[in-house]
């Protein structure tokens, strides 16, 4: 009865790891269509010399939107010094807006993500041997952006960084001094409308999903990061059709075919749907109706420094 016993524990065993090696090789089968459908279309799009907005390149590899497609073509356009990228905010990095830059174009990536566990996983995927990719596991703060840069060896120009950390965006690119990105994603908070110039207040240990029920109280407008931007010496030059990526190029990078923008001319509201009610159920609210949410919730006015109300 034992051996019995023992013997079909090691037959379940054993088909339990042939099951994960089968699940494994059809997650690299899925991947490796995914990529060669991403270069058919990064071929299409990387043809188009001029476009109405970049909803006319838009694709979507790896990228929650259609990023990947906005990436390559600025990158096919611009005269990029710098083949290597930052990305923070990543989670498990299934979903992000480099990993295509990754594995598609085979740029040297830097990662960072609050979470030890979704670096290790990181860590223990194909593409992290297969390309040059570094990671770390750090709450980004602007009091420790600049060490994190400088711990990774990076130091004056790179070719792209990414800002994507739910809460303050905003503050950690304003303190941010030892790297000089060619090409800037900025997310921003489309809730806060085109006209205002307004940030969160800062907050060295800001929750996004503790700071409000709603989970729509974090980040910047576009327009405070424009201004922002254009201080640091960044032309805006649009935003993703999902209405929560914005993009820039430094000034001395960009061409004639891509146009410095007013945040007004590029603002884009978002219309996805991720409002909560008090008990973290999704309401679906959409438009203007989620900024009434937030009436009375303290902003900073980038401007003046003073702080203001929703």
């Amino acid at each position: 009865m034992v051996r019995l016993f023992k013997r079909k524990k090691e037959k379940m065993s054993i088909l339990k790891k042939r099951v994960a090696a089968l699940e494994g090789q059809l997650k690299l089968g899925l991947e490796a269509q995914k990529l060669a459908i991403g270069k058919l279309l990064t071929d299409k799009v990387v043809r188009l010399e001029k476009i109405r907005s970049f909803e006319d390149v838009e694709f979507q590899i790896f990228s929650q939107f259609g990023d990947d497609g906005i990436i390559q073509w600025l990158i096919s356009k611009l005269d990029l010094t710098q083949k290597n990228f930052v990305e923070f905010g990543v989670e498990d990095y299934r979903e992000s807006n480099t990993r295509f830059l990754l594995m598609n174009n085979n740029w040297v990536g830097y990662i960072i993500d609050g979470s030890d566990d979704n670096i290790n996983l990181i860590r223990e995927s194909e593409y992290y041997w297969k390309y040059e990719l570094h990671t770390r596991a750090a709450f980004v703060t602007r009091e420790n952006i600049n060490t994190l840069m400088s711990d990774f060896g990076l130091a004056g120009d790179i070719g792209l960084l990414h800002i994507d950390i739910d809460g303050n965006d905003y503050w950690v690119w304003k303190s941010l001094e030892v790297v000089s990105p060619e090409i800037l994603i900025l997310e921003y908070n489309s809730v806060f409308g085109a006209e205002r110039a307004v940030t969160i207040p800062y907050n060295a240990d800001f929750q996004r999903t503790d700071s409000h029920y709603s989970n729509l109280y974090f980040g910047a407008s576009l327009k405070a990061l424009c201004e922002l931007s254009n201080n640091k010496g960044y032309a805006f030059v649009g935003c993703n059709s999902a209405g929560n990526n914005a993009y820039f190029v430094r000034k001395d990078k960009l061409i004639p075919g891509i146009r410095e923008l007013l945040p007004q001319e590029g603002y884009v509201q978002s219309r996805f749907r991720e409002s909560r009610d008090e008990e973290f159920n999704l309401t679906y609210i959409t438009g203007d109706e989620r900024l009434d949410m937030l009436r009375g919730m303290d902003v900073v006015d980038t401007n003046t420094g003073e702080l203001v109300k929703l």
